[in-house]
């Protein structure tokens, strides 16, 4: 049990705590922000869009970049890369005064955050043994995921701007402890090796690779939905309910939140003690059908049981951490760092298109059936995915991709 809580798994939980501080800090001070820099009524709306999609459009360009250097240069350097240029970002995002400028920063700060996750859950899984590499990364993604909770409570302390620079000094801070953190032992074995690593390339030329990789991808569509979503511009959602009283986005992420770190929790302890991924995430979708359901169905909700509501949903899609460890577990040591950075990158990504088919279905139909619709088609997408994909639970990682 020591092993759990060695410096890999401590470095990792604390790098994944600054990456969603930054990362949700925009759906917390959105609304802020941005009658700051003198935007009101829809373009509260259209430009928060358009910013989330240009800080997911970094992460995805950012996962392939940071997964490729990962398996060429290893683990470690992606660690100290990726959360320098995120935290330089972070603190130029306290100065912006334009749309310009913002999406300029959302966008360089999209492509540092992709990679510390992907490198930090794959240094965790290789230096883990595999009766207890499920627990290293459920300790990463609960640790991590309470970064949205100082998030909301330095939102709420300060001027977003000052809640930006600070986010960029808790990077800056991390980057020196980071210092004397060793590299993966199985990844020294081919460090100096011919062999082929981070062909990023190679995940598309083989059908069977392709679809493991799809498919490790498409499992994780209900948590960007419902975070990128239903969490994100709950302030509109509520009011389509006809909430009782205003909701504030910031406490609605934090509430997600919550119920996320309790989720990643009891998720990574339930798929150790019965040794299996596959059953317990597919127990989180089906609790994640009921509970969006429920978010549907609120009639004239408090402010108060919405927020009970969005802690539920992010109980209810908390198998992010067994989701990343799904996907890492599938490749061989030289292709790793690439699915492992790549993977949780494409699904933040496809909050783009999601927030596309939104705002199509809500122009047409309406704010509730619009989100009720592509919220359906991204849980039976998912469930097809996790049918089809292999339980990786006792594999070895000791193996390399041909």
């Amino acid at each position: 049990m020591s092993g759990i809580f060695s410096i890999p798994v401590i470095v990792a939980s604390l790098g994944y705590f600054v990456d969603i501080y930054d990362l949700i800090l925009f759906s917390i001070v959105r609304v802020q922000s941005l009658k700051s820099i003198g935007l009101e009524g829809q373009e509260l709306l259209d430009k928060g869009v358009f910013l989330l999609n240009m800080q997911m459009g970094g992460m995805l360009l950012g996962g392939i970049l940071w997964g490729v250097l990962g398996d060429k240069k290893g683990r470690v350097k992606i660690l100290f890369g990726s959360i320098f240029i995120y935290s330089i970002a972070n603190a130029a995002n306290g100065f912006v005064n334009s749309i310009e400028s913002y999406a300029a920063c959302r966008f360089i700060a999209g492509i540092g955050l992709a990679g510390e996750l992907g490198a930090g859950i794959t240094l965790v899984l290789e230096n883990l043994p595999k009766a207890s590499r499920g627990y290293g990364t459920m300790i990463v993604a609960s640790v991590g995921v309470t970064g949205a909770i100082l998030a909301n409570f330095v939102a709420k302390s300060f001027d977003w701007r000052i809640a930006y620079f600070i986010g960029g000094g808790l990077g800056m801070l991390l980057l020196i402890m980071r210092i004397g953190v060793f590299e993966s032992g199985m990844y020294r074995q081919i460090e100096d090796s011919d062999i082929s690593k981070g062909n990023f390339f190679s995940l598309f030329t083989q059908r069977a690779r392709f679809s493991k990789y799809m498919k490790s991808i498409l499992i994780g569509l209900p948590i960007w939905f419902s975070v990128g979503i239903l969490i994100t511009f709950s302030p509109e959602f509520a009011k389509a309910l006809s909430a009782s009283g205003p909701v504030n986005a910031g406490e609605a992420v934090m509430f997600c939140y919550i119920g996320l770190v309790f989720g990643d929790f009891i998720s990574g302890f339930l798929s150790q003690y019965f040794k299996s991924r596959k059953k317990i995430i597919l127990l989180f979708l089906v609790l994640t059908c009921v509970v969006t359901v429920a978010y549907f169905l609120q009639s004239q909700p408090s402010p108060a049981s919405f927020y009970m509501n969005c802690a539920a949903l992010g109980f209810a899609v908390g198998y992010w951490a067994i989701f990343i460890t799904i996907a890492a577990e599938q490749f061989g040591t030289n292709l790793r760092a690439t699915v492992a950075s790549t993977v949780p990158n494409f699904i933040r990504g496809t909050v783009i298109p999601i927030t596309f088919a939104f705002q199509l279905t809500k122009k047409h139909l309406g704010i509730l059936p619009g989100a009720a619709i592509v919220g359906a088609v991204c849980i039976v997408i998912a469930f097809y995915a996790l049918y089809r994909i292999e339980e990786t639970f006792s594999k070895d990682l000791d193996y390399i991709e041909e």
